[in-house]
């Protein structure tokens, strides 16, 4: 098997391996072991993303987006070009294309982990040949063929929960509480269906990870039904769990009137918890907050029975 030419960002920390999916693993597990989870910095090149549509939507605000991502202590960097908040349009595949091939080419110099976030599988195939090392699947395998891509590349593959497409997709409150028996179970149940179909396709399961999909497709209650058992689904899994709770809707449980860019607090407390329930990568869109609080956790559980520290 030849070994995969990795991108200047993985050289960098030198990693040299033979399949893409080993430069996800082993970025995460220095992470874990160095604050407990890896950290996916979000970079949403897109004109009407749920909290930063349209900041990011210039080539050099996006690659700028990059650089502070990288730069505030991101371990892999999460780039899409089409907004997946509910009833957003599907965006064609040369659009996307145009919004995110470049995006990719200057994260993969800064960064050892790109991530594509698509359910396109052309987009997929293209950022991949550009230096892109995860792709991240909010569809739940809607098109087996991204599968496909992701297995032909060897790349890692993050596979989200979802019901439906996301033109389809109300918003988080419109979905019934009745919606599923028990979401922790039906939630397993249909992701490990869709796995299933991933590895029948062609992607390794050791490149597998798995997003419960906190957003799509459940409302408020079923966010917090998924996050108060998160241990108990969490750690008996064959493959690292992905979280994005990061400003979610579901958050202003706590405070009603919350804007997205004013969730930061419901958001580090949500990812603290995912993490101490045993989650390796947390997907947010505030860096360097969400690596201090890890930081400082990390700090003190190595201290805490230090009388003088």
């Amino acid at each position: 098997m030849a070994r995969y030419a990795v991108s200047d960002g993985a050289s960098k920390l030198g990693i040299d391996v033979e399949r893409r999916y080993e430069v996800a693993r082993k970025v995460i597990e220095a992470a874990k072991r160095r604050r407990g989870a890896a950290l996916m910095g979000v970079c949403n090149v897109t004109p009407n993303s749920f909290s930063d549509g349209g900041l990011y939507a210039s080539l050099d605000a996006a690659k700028g987006r990059v650089d502070v991502l990288v730069d505030e202590g991101a371990d892999l960097v999460d780039i899409g070009g089409e907004s997946t908040r509910p009833g957003a349009p599907r965006v064609p595949t040369e659009m996307q294309l145009a919004r995110v091939l470049d995006v990719v080419r200057h994260a993969s110099k800064r960064c050892a982990c790109v991530s594509i976030d698509t359910s396109d599988p052309d987009v997929a195939e293209r950022c991949l040949e550009a230096g892109a090392t995860v792709v991240n699947d909010a569809s739940c395998l809607r098109d087996v063929r991204l599968a496909e891509v992701a297995g032909r590349f060897e790349a890692a593959f993050v596979l989200m929960h979802a019901r439906g497409s996301q033109e389809a997709m109300s918003g988080f409150g419109a979905c019934e509480d009745n919606a599923y028996v028990d979401v922790v179970a039906d939630v397993l149940h249909e992701w490990r269906g869709a796995a299933a179909r991933a590895v029948d396709a062609g992607v390794a399961r050791e490149a597998l990870l798995m997003d419960p999909g906190f957003g799509f497709a459940k409302n408020a209650r079923h966010a917090r039904r998924l996050l108060v058992r998160m241990a108990e689904w969490v750690k008996p899994l064959d493959v690292p769990v992905v979280v994005g709770v990061s400003r979610k809707s579901f958050l202003t449980s706590v405070d009603r009137t919350a804007s997205p860019t004013e969730r930061l607090g419901a958001s580090l407390a949500a990812g603290m918890f995912a993490v101490n329930a045993g989650v390796s990568v947390l997907r947010v869109h505030d860096v360097r907050a969400t690596r201090q609080a890890l930081d400082l956790v990390a700090w003190l559980k190595e201290r805490e029975e230090e009388p003088d520290a």
